[in-house]
């Protein structure tokens, strides 16, 4: 095990290191310090993604509501934004939560895949599509922690998977890989997963931290390749998140599981219905569309 977070360890900070680079030169002649608002937009949102709930929902409402950036740029924003601290927090968790090598590794390989390989798989879906099938699916995951919820909800006693229990959990996070390509956040949906397995919760951490660490330096590269985010305000949210990763993992430690999942269980539901939501209104739009062009002149 401890072989494996020495590599795991080495990769991120490779990782990093390159982000960063890619960011300093997209900042040249450019740079301006973020206000804050913006640092504290990092700070919350990154405190609450540390417990596992997640940062992108968060931050986009808070962002949203005073329409301080341009909506088109905001998962390019999120994505730079967010990736230093979620680094920190793999980095963290990595160390202070026992998981088996092969579960950990695999389970991390297999999200970095899926969102590898599921950018051009999904890109041939409809809007509507992706979000009938998200919002289904999250309802799916939301119910069975429901049903978990009537016992303990903070999952069994294991801190690894063999056999087909691996090969679902496996399956399970290429899955969230492939969701991640739509805008769904890992976190949530892994934490659920790891219970649904029987695995501790807090196995769920090092896992679905380290899988978005992984995945957001790659995704961050070709945003800020394109210009298409926004530059300042992803640095409020760097700046303001690293020391609210640091708060939340002391704070972590004091934290009951079970009130946690309940969080994140709501977090779950509200974000399936909106989707569904959405995809009911979009489904709506295009049909209105499709009649109007098809009337008479």
């Amino acid at each position: 095990m401890e072989h494996a977070k020495t590599v795991l360890y080495v990769l991120l900070a490779v990782f990093g290191a390159v982000f960063v680079g890619a960011f300093a030169r997209a900042c040249a002649g450019a740079w301006r310090w973020p206000g804050p608002y913006q640092m504290l937009v990092g700070a919350i949102t990154d405190f609450f993604d540390t417990w596992g709930i997640g940062s992108f929902a968060t931050t986009t409402a808070l962002y949203r509501a005073r329409r301080t950036i341009d909506d088109r740029v905001l998962p390019g924003t999120l994505n730079v934004g967010h990736t230093l601290p979620t680094i920190l927090q793999a980095y963290l968790f990595l160390g202070s939560v026992e998981v088996e090598a092969t579960t950990l590794v695999s389970m991390i390989a297999a999200a970095v895949l899926g969102a590898w390989l599921g950018a051009g798989f999904v890109a041939n879906w409809s809007r509507p599509r992706v979000q009938r099938v998200m919002g289904v699916a999250l309802l799916a995951i939301g119910g069975v922690m429901a049903y978990r919820l009537r016992g303990d909800p903070t999952g069994g006693g294991a801190i690894g998977l063999h056999g087909g229990m691996l090969a679902l959990g496996v399956a399970g996070n290429f899955v969230l890989g492939v969701l991640m390509t739509m805008g769904i956040g890992l976190y949530a949906p892994c934490l659920l997963l790891v219970c649904m397995l029987g695995m501790n919760a807090q196995t769920g951490f090092p896992i679905m931290m380290g899988s978005c660490a992984f995945l957001m330096p790659l995704a961050s590269l070709r945003f800020l390749r394109e210009r298409c985010c926004d530059l300042r305000a992803s640095a409020g949210l760097a700046f303001g998140g690293i020391p609210a990763v640091l708060a939340a993992e002391y704070l972590f430690k004091k934290t009951d599981l079970k009130v946690l999942i309940w969080i994140v269980l709501a977090v779950v539901v509200y974000t399936a219905i909106s989707l569904l939501l959405a995809a009911r209104r979009s489904s709506a739009a295009a049909c209105g569309a499709t009649d109007a062009t098809s009337q008479p002149e």
